[in-house]
């Protein structure tokens, strides 16, 4: 009985739980259909408001830069060549890759005794041409007195022919006589037709001694340059480079021997696009002397030369495109031939235009305008350049006004905006913003990585030495430049 009871009563309250279920999702369909039933209230959208950043627009004069990359080189460079061949007896002490020499300044020696003995000969042959000149121009004046002699004696002959023939018209002389006259003249006269025979052979022989003395002068002036060529001399003061030489060695002529170099008339050679080169051109297409300037990064420290452009390259060359220019330097400490650097060249400047971040325009050449209630309206503009992270546009009908520094695709005509630049700029009013720029650049070193930073300085050889005592003095202050520290660690592989 107890069992039947008990049994009884569980059936009871799972009758009682499944029938509060059942009810209790039936309240819950009618809910759901009451509220999907009930009309939505529609709620007011709000605007939502995008922050941007701005810039001002201020019209001004802008000088624009073309950027480019170059070599410097130099403007005169001369191979050191063997003018003679033979064993090298004697070189200068200085005589290295990189030593500096002088105008004029004996360089290398080679054996000189064939050359001198040469020499030596021609000066021998060109005594004996002077001396057989001088014979020869004796003879000529003993042969002329001869001649002379002959046409006195010819003279006399006649004379005595026409006496003769005088005494036999007064029938006084005789026939043999007047024979005996004419034979005498004839004689004389034969003797003259010989002697002006000698006179010329002694002028052929005087003119033959001239010709050989003007080939032993030649003869002697070949042996004396032979002689010079065995002499290396600098042409002009600069540094050598390409040594390639040895004392004792032998040399061949017309041999490579080292090459120098003119390190004070440097010039960088770079190329730039066909229409950055028209910017360069005045109206009557002819090229400006741009100014130009060209910095190499040397461990935080750029070395910085100026100078103006010179010329350009006659032809595009082939498989090229744009402009050879080549520029002269006038400063340029610390530069070598071979350094890869970067130019930077002034264009004339341009009038009533702005300089704005090149976020700022988009595509089509538009902006994003600020109005009076901070809605954003569109601006055509021109572009006229680009610089870097910034561009130059024309600030016609835009002066004076604020544009978005920064587009997105969220941004666009009509769009209610807050310009955080004018609320920095409120809040920042009054304050040194140079002071807060200084400090923000400028870091404090560990032990450590200061001793790392100038070890670092200290091994590097490219570097002159004078730019490499003002960062070892920057690297001892208690604040050091933190761009400098990072151009430095970034060499090191920190």
């Amino acid at each position: 009985m107890r069992f039947l009871r008990r049994s009884l009563v569980g059936l009871f309250l799972l009758s009682v739980t499944i029938g509060l279920l059942g009810y209790a999702g039936m309240i819950f369909r009618d809910a759901v259909e009451v509220r999907m039933s009930r009309e939505s209230e529609a709620r007011p959208a709000r605007e939502r408001i995008m922050a941007i950043n701005s810039v001002d627009v201020k019209a001004q004069s802008a000088v624009p830069v073309i950027t480019a990359f170059g070599q410097v080189q130099s403007r005169r460079t001369l191979e050191l060549r063997a003018g003679a061949s033979g064993r090298i007896v004697w070189l200068a002490e200085r005589f290295d890759a990189g030593a500096s020499v002088a105008a004029g300044e004996l360089l290398v020696q080679i054996d000189p005794t064939d050359a001198q003995s040469a020499l030596d000969v021609a000066r021998t042959d060109l005594a004996d041409a002077e001396v057989e000149l001088r014979d020869a121009e004796r003879n000529l004046e003993l042969v002329r007195d001869e001649l002379t002699a002959s046409e006195a004696q010819a003279e006399l002959r006649r004379q005595a022919l026409r006496r003769q023939r005088d005494l036999a018209a007064r029938g006084v002389g005789t026939e043999a006589a007047i024979e005996t006259a004419a034979l005498a003249e004839a004689s004389a006269n034969q003797a003259v037709v010989a002697q002006r025979m000698a006179e010329a052979a002694a002028e052929n022989r005087v003119d033959q001694a001239r010709n050989t003395l003007a080939r032993m002068k030649i003869a002697l002036a070949d042996a004396e340059r032979g002689l010079v060529d065995t002499e290396v001399r600098a042409a002009f003061a600069g540094t050598l480079a390409d040594v390639d030489v040895v004392e004792g060695g032998l040399v061949s002529q017309n041999e490579r021997l080292a090459t120098l170099i003119d390190s004070d008339a440097l010039e960088v050679a770079f190329r730039i696009s066909t229409a950055q080169y028209a910017r360069l051109l005045d109206g009557d297409g002819r090229l400006t002397l741009a100014p130009v300037r060209a910095s190499l990064d040397v461990m935080g420290l750029d070395l910085v030369a100026e100078g103006r452009i010179s010329r350009v390259d006659a032809s595009v060359g082939e498989g090229q495109t744009g402009r050879l220019l080549f520029a002269r330097l006038d400063r340029f400490a610390g530069f070598r031939p071979g350094d890869f650097v970067t130019v930077h060249v002034q264009e004339p400047p341009l009038q009533d235009v702005a300089i704005l971040p090149a976020t700022a325009l988009d595509a089509a050449g538009s902006v994003l305008v600020v109005g009076p209630d901070d809605r954003l309206t569109v601006a055509e503009t021109t572009l006229l350049r680009r610089q870097g992270d910034d561009v130059i546009v024309a600030a016609a009908g835009l002066e004076g006004r604020r544009i978005v520094a920064e587009r997105s695709p969220l941004l666009g005509p009509g769009v209610l905006v807050r310009d955080l630049t004018a609320e920095r700029a409120e809040r920042v009013a009054g304050t040194e913003p140079g002071a807060i720029q200084a400090d923000e650049e400028m870091i404090s070193l560990t032990p450590e990585r200061r001793a790392a930073l100038i070890a670092a300085v200290e091994a590097n050889t490219r570097m002159p030495a004078d730019a490499r005592e003002r960062v070892l003095s920057q690297l001892q202050q208690e604040l050091v430049p933190a761009a400098m520290v990072a151009r430095i660690e970034s060499r090191m592989g920190g």
